[in-house]
């Protein structure tokens, strides 16, 4: 998935794993009661878990090549198919290296004509270099992306069928941004920092709807893989803090406080800098791991970010915080 990453942790974070990030949520049936009492949907994370499958099973879906056309394909139907009406937003953008890139940014409006809004991200693409792969023969070999891309869009493609299910209170945009993860490979000296999130960088500049505002935004980014953590994100903390505190406190309430640990992480270039640029104060939802050279979960950028390492509870606990954020907004 990408990025630069500045890793600063706190000490508190130290003291919390010695708990430890991977044991299972306490507090499983107050949830599943709270969210019957609410009228809340009850998250399935064996259905996300098929959504990533299915992304994956395209292959690498890198732009310009032909699983990257079928899968935006696909994605817009998926949408379309739950309800939501459907822009698509293509373009052709530079990368770090003056390649074109051919981009679509898939868009799914739930209620467009709500005036009050909830926008939910995740980039689609893979990256097409496994360039942190501890094999230098694989560093210019693709990767198939099944955390780092397709576990947020598979969230968010099961909460977009429950969306079309039963409609919240608040209207919903659900945005796939292209041409996330094609920034400048580990070999490329300098500040690259500007070469990621190409699509969401579009976007910013070209809204998909003239005047449209969202009252804040959620991004999801390498949220399926077993036995990790959600930090709260510097970026996020600082354009944000009321939705971060809205999302973290809600994951502790209903059972998922080990996973959303409650101290800071690193800043990350991601699509929400630009969601913020655009004015929608916004989040991002993103495993970290202070135990890895990378700062992420040990397949990041190697050709071993496949199914293999996608946890269905992983999916659920992102999915069902999420779920009862948006249902709760009134």
């Amino acid at each position: 998935m990408e990025k630069i990453l500045r890793y600063y942790y706190i000490v508190g974070v130290l003291l919390i794993l010695l708990v430890g990030c991977n044991g299972k949520a306490t507090g499983k049936s107050e949830k599943d009661n709270m969210v019957e009492e609410q009228n809340i949907p009850a998250f399935n994370a064996d259905s996300a878990y098929s959504y990533v499958a299915q992304q994956v099973a395209f292959g690498y879906r890198v732009p310009g090549t032909e699983a990257h056309r079928k899968t935006a394909e696909w994605l817009a139907n998926e949408l379309a198919r739950h309800g939501a009406d459907v822009i698509k937003q293509e373009a052709v953008v530079e990368a770090y290296d003056g390649t074109k890139l051919p981009m679509c940014n898939i868009i799914g409006q739930f209620a467009p004509e709500k005036n009050n809004r909830i926008l939910l991200a995740a980039h689609w693409d893979s990256r097409p270099w496994a360039d942190h792969d501890s094999n230098p023969d694989n560093h210019r070999q693709p990767i198939a992306g099944a955390n780092d891309g397709a576990s947020g869009v598979g969230v968010l493609l099961e909460i977009a069928r429950h969306i079309g299910a039963q409609q919240p209170t608040m209207g919903v945009d659900i945005i796939f941004f292209d041409a996330e993860d094609y920034g400048a490979p580990a070999w490329e000296a300098g500040d690259n920092s500007d070469s990621w999130a190409l699509g969401s960088q579009y976007w910013a500049k070209h809204i998909h709807k003239p005047g449209y505002r969202a009252r804040y935004g959620i991004l999801l980014d390498m949220v399926g893989a077993s036995g990790l953590c959600f930090y709260r994100e510097y970026f996020s903390h600082h354009y944000a803090p009321h939705i971060i505190d809205k999302v973290w406190d809600c994951a502790e309430r209903i059972g998922y406080a080990s996973l959303f640990v409650d101290a800071f992480g690193g800043a990350i270039t991601d699509d929400h800098i630009y969601m913020n640029s655009a004015g929608i104060p916004s989040i991002d939802i993103i495993q970290m791991s202070p135990d890895t050279d990378a700062g992420f979960f040990p397949q990041w950028h190697t050709v071993d970010d496949n199914m293999q390492h996608i946890d269905a509870y992983t999916l659920g606990a992102v999915g069902q915080t999420v779920l009862t954020v948006i249902y709760e907004e009134k």
